[in-house]
């Protein structure tokens, strides 16, 4: 025969209901923790319910058919999305973010000092901008080196750089994020972000931005 717990059998119809109106509430803290835990996130911030960057799969896709020849490391998604809005430095020092470019087609390339292929890559992206850049269009050069920023300078004058100017990110911090995100193996990398900050392309490793074929590619994105 089963007992029943004394304590149970004390309890009255009004304390019961009492209890199940506790486990009920908590019940629905729970969920309506989980919903807003998957509607805002992690950070606190609502997670955007569409893909602002989905009307420019087509040109994407048109700049992907332009990646060939000196550019055919040229890697384009199936489906742009929102870049990262990362934080660095003006030439000057001061803060600056990549929505601050928005309005304009950016190449950005994320380079140090002690990458020889970044080294070798730099004085193409320079005649690219000398040839190419506008207020439609930039080449942002982004430095990540952590100690002995003298050299930064040093190696851009000793490369005759004419037209680039001389971001950087002293904390290397962009690096980090943008390899959490998956989105570097290593340096260099580039990417190609439409005026609305929309991810177009990657190259990974080093290319030369002064070929024709890059031309080609930069000029598809600007038609």
């Amino acid at each position: 025969m089963t007992k029943t717990n004394p304590l149970i059998s004390k309890i009255s119809p009004k304390g019961w209901r009492v209890i199940m109106l506790g486990f009920v509430t908590a019940v629905c803290v729970i969920a309506l923790g989980l919903f807003l835990y998957g509607k805002l996130g992690p950070s606190g911030k609502e997670e955007a319910q569409t893909n602002d960057c989905a009307p420019m799969a087509q040109i994407a896709h048109e700049i992907g058919q332009a990646a060939h020849g000196e550019v055919a490391a040229f890697v384009v998604p199936s489906v742009p999305t929102v870049f990262t809005d990362l934080a660095f430095q003006s030439p000057e020092g001061s803060a600056l973010h990549l929505s601050d470019f928005r309005g304009k087609w950016v190449l950005l390339n994320i380079w140090a000092t002690w990458c020889v292929p970044c080294r070798e890559e730099i004085p193409a992206l320079d005649q690219l901008e000398q040839k190419l850049g506008n207020n439609n269009f930039e080449v942002v050069t982004l430095n990540i080196d952590t100690a002995k920023l003298e050299r930064r300078a040093a190696f851009f004058a000793d490369a005759g750089v004419k037209k680039l100017s001389l971001y950087a990110d002293p904390s290397a911090n962009v690096f980090q994020i943008l390899r959490r995100e998956g989105k570097v193996l290593g340096l260099p990398t580039t990417f190609l972000l439409s005026p609305d900050l929309c991810h177009i392309g990657t190259m990974q490793g080093g290319g030369n931005w002064a070929s024709d074929e890059a031309l080609d590619l930069i000029k598809t994105a600007l038609r």
